[in-house]
């Protein structure tokens, strides 16, 4: 039987959102049939929900706003944008960035507003009460039905809704910022915000959503690398680590057990958090995307994920 999508829900957001959040940065409206194929295929698979930016520039945002137009399908869709990143200049958190980035996605996207609106980093500089203001302002226009965040600090998110309850404001409701099994030993891009314990245990406690880029940690448990193999800088500066080879060795433990992979074991750990989680993927062709959905099928217990975690000397 084929693995079916599972869902969370978000507030503001009329439609479940699906585990397997779609990235978008492989799609390019100059590769037209690549492109429809991977977005039908995970449409077919219950997927509904699409991760885009405009630091990722306009060919995917294009590419997906053709899809749903061929379709006909924009009102069964989530479609997550994100602005206010930083430029060469600096921080980008005025009401003026915010509404041009926007603005420009909506104008690529060929639709009328965002489901969600995330702010791609954050400007420790700028008051919680200016964003939130300011981002209210571009709810009751319409440009976008729920607001949320990338690549901030818990401390920043509590304080900005605290300040959102107090005000009668709509506050950030999810988060995305990088969780996966092989803990990041420093940030892949500059500002990039990274899942500790203490992080995991402020989103347990508020049961704010979490939705993941770089899950499955640029394919570390996918078999391809090895301690001695370093021709990929990006990935031995971030996860080689003997804390994570051991990670990947009891993935693949409980992978061999399971009659799956290690990868999708990283990815279940992903998604089995105890707070609402989504793992942002991006399947380069179908048979990738077939693979994350089979991660949807593994169940992990509490022992098993502090385990896997090094927290524990024993699964069970």
């Amino acid at each position: 039987m084929a693995p079916t999508m599972s869902y969370i829900q978000i507030e503001g957001i009329h439609l479940p959102v699906p585990q397997l959040i779609l990235g978008s940065m492989m799609l390019n409206i100059e590769n037209y049939d690549y492109s429809f194929g991977l977005l039908d295929a995970y449409y077919a698979n219950g997927g509904n929900a699409i991760d885009l930016a405009k630091v990722y520039g306009p060919k995917p945002t294009r590419a997906v706003g053709e899809w749903m137009k061929v379709r006909g399908n924009r009102d069964r869709m989530i479609l997550i944008g994100k602005g206010a990143h930083h430029d060469a200049n600096g921080p980008r958190m005025k009401l003026e960035h915010m509404e041009e980035d926007l603005n420009l996605q909506l104008g690529w996207l060929d639709s009328d507003y965002f489901d969600i609106f995330m702010l791609h980093r954050d400007d420790p500089n700028t008051s919680v009460g200016y964003i939130l203001e300011s981002l209210e302002a571009l709810l009751e226009a319409g440009l976008c039905r729920a607001i949320g965040v990338s690549n901030w600090s818990t401390a920043r998110i509590q304080e900005a809704n605290d300040y959102s309850a107090a005000h009668g404001l709509r506050g950030f409701v999810c988060n995305s910022p990088n969780l996966s099994l092989a803990r990041a030993k420093e940030p892949r891009w500059l500002g990039c915000v990274s899942v500790d314990d203490a992080y995991a245990n402020w989103h347990e406690q508020t049961q704010l959503p979490l939705l993941s880029w770089t899950s499955q940690a640029i394919g570390f448990f996918t078999g391809r690398y090895s301690p001695d193999l370093r021709d990929e800088s990006d990935i031995v500066r971030v996860y080689y680590s003997e804390e994570n080879w051991e990670r990947y060795r009891r993935a693949a433990t409980l992978a061999d057990e399971r009659g799956v992979n290690a990868n999708h074991i990283a990815l279940a750990y992903v998604l089995r958090q105890p707070f609402p989680t989504c793992a942002l993927i991006g399947p380069n062709n179908l048979d990738e995307l077939s693979s994350s959905m089979e991660a949807l099928t593994v169940s992990l217990s509490p022992k098993e994920m502090l385990w896997l975690d090094l927290k524990t000397e024993h699964p069970n």
